[in-house]
């Protein structure tokens, strides 16, 4: 591991600075007030830095509990209330400024735990481990190589090696010119891959973006290949949280926001925004109105193409954002979440967490009475298990609980004890919520900074100038946006960190 960090920062692999803050005094020398419109990663991350730099921050969430995509809210069992997630996250080690947000509410991030391992499930071929791989390039690539018997030297040299480089050279200008009218499947077709290291490497990887390899942009591919692998120092090892993330995450995060001034407010929908003399008026459904000199919206693409639609003072001031709203607006497939309380449990050697290939509806099974405190307890009261079933990119117009059936049909071919078991309790959800990535967005996907003076985006969908995706993306967009804020006011900006900005074989200007 130490050989494996060393060879990377030689490379460059390490912690890049992007932004180093700073700029002006700790707070903001005059009032200034702001809204964040949604109580995500995206918009909490905003109201932390806001609220911490003297602005009078309010943050408006329509749904009754915080956290968008990485929420938590009570659900009533037989014997009981329990905290149910969105679905599991993995808080990788290169999520940089999402970890500098959160070390605000737990300075040592005690709260989270390394998850052992990385296998992915597939039922043609046996278990492959991704989670022991040294943590930085280019040794981790060639761990993987030596390593995985999907990819052996004979398939190394009928592979098309010319395709194969885009893989290994991220440029956040070339990349995207050269491979964006491309789709992933495209791009994977042209490597000449066996199948089973398409499956096992690459298809699994894409779906972990909630998109079909045949729907989504090569270049973006290339992009979270690069942050995920052979860009940052980190390797592929992750931490998830002990508790639920409202317990763990989301009360304490508020309660931050709360003690510097600013305020968090659920149940609160915003309809539309006006243009007032002094900045915006923030509108609720339920006519409440907010006053902001500054707003960032942190809101998912279909919630973000409504509010502008619906806010006829953007048309005017905000042309570009309006015409990027038709295509950013349409989210990407539809993806389900399922857990299962079940009257036993699985073997004891199964991994907390594992991927899934090659299932029409399977992406991943999460072990949440090894993960968390409470599901925890209920199985140690009962002898059962809590089991997370995750289908990333699902068939579109199917009802949860007949997907949730599916997933765990083919889980059991995955695993032959899961069909001795009983289901106490099933909750199971579908959405459309997460964002696309088509071939060709890229150029009128929008960025943080819009046309409209004092309107800003925060979220995973938005573009940022350096490599980010999920969770790190949602949280790196909102201080961006803070930041924007806080130099325009004369206040002290949030420092941003990313990865390695270039990949190993990018070509210099």
């Amino acid at each position: 591991m130490a050989l494996s960090r060393l060879a990377g920062r030689l490379l460059g692999v390490r912690r890049h600075l992007v932004d180093p803050g700073g700029g002006g005094p700790p707070r903001v020398p005059r009032p200034v007030t702001a809204v964040v419109v949604g109580g995500g990663i995206a918009g909490m991350s905003a109201a932390v830095v806001l609220a911490e730099r003297g602005v009078r921050v309010t943050v408006l969430e329509s749904s009754p509990t915080l956290g968008g995509r990485a929420g938590a809210w009570p659900e009533r069992l037989a014997d009981g209330v329990q905290q149910v997630e969105h679905g599991f996250h993995a808080f990788f080690r290169q999520y940089y400024n999402w970890r500098a947000i959160l070390r605000r509410i737990d300075p040592q991030l005690r709260f989270l735990r390394p998850v052992a391992g990385y296998p992915i499930l597939a039922e043609r071929w046996p278990t492959e481990e991704f989670g022991d791989l040294p943590a930085a390039p280019p040794l981790n690539l060639l761990a993987l190589l030596a390593r995985s018997p999907s990819l052996r030297l004979p398939d190394l040299r009928r592979m098309n090696r010319d395709a194969a480089l885009p893989l290994l050279g991220y440029h956040p200008v070339r990349t995207y010119a050269e491979l964006d009218g491309t789709t992933a499947g495209e791009l994977l077709d042209s490597l000449r891959l066996p199948d089973r290291a398409r499956a096992m490497l690459f298809e699994v990887f894409s779906h972990s973006f909630f998109n079909h390899e045949s729907e989504m942009s090569a270049a973006e591919l290339v992009a979270q290949f690069h942050f995920y692998l052979l860009g940052n120092g980190e390797g592929l090892a992750f931490d998830a949280p002990d508790e639920d993330y409202a317990t763990a995450i989301w009360t304490p995060l508020t309660r931050h926001v709360e003690r510097h001034g600013g305020r968090v407010l659920t149940g609160a929908a915003v309809g539309a925004l006006h243009r007032t003399d002094g900045g915006w008026r923030v509108l609720t459904d339920d006519g409440v109105g907010y006053e902001a000199g500054h707003v960032v919206l942190a809101v998912d693409p279909p919630a973000l193409a409504a509010l502008v639609g619906a806010s006829p003072a953007l048309a005017e001031l905000a042309p570009r954002l309006v015409a990027a709203m038709p295509a950013f607006g349409a989210p990407g497939p539809p993806y389900t979440v399922a857990r299962y309380w079940f009257d036993g449990d699985v073997r004891p050697d199964r991994s907390v967490f594992s991927g899934v290939t090659r299932q029409s509806t399977l992406d991943s099974v999460t072990l949440y009475h090894r993960l968390e405190r409470e599901p925890r307890g209920w199985a140690e009261r009962t002898g059962g298990s809590v089991i997370e079933l995750h289908a990333y990119a699902c068939e579109p117009g199917v009802p949860a609980a007949e997907l949730a059936e599916r997933m765990r049909g083919e889980l059991a071919t995955l695993w032959p004890e899961v069909a001795g078991l009983s289901a106490r309790e099933l909750r199971a959800r579908v959405e459309a919520r997460a964002p696309a990535f088509p071939p060709g967005g890229h150029a009128g996907r929008p960025r943080v900074r819009t046309d409209a003076d004092g309107i800003y985006l925060a979220g995973d969908g938005v573009a940022t100038e350096f490599p980010s995706a999920l969770m790190e993306r949602a949280a790196a967009t909102g201080i961006v946006a803070a930041n924007h804020i806080l130099r325009a006011e004369g206040g002290a900006a949030e420092p941003v960190h990313s990865i390695r900005p270039l990949g190993l074989f990018a070509r210099r200007p």
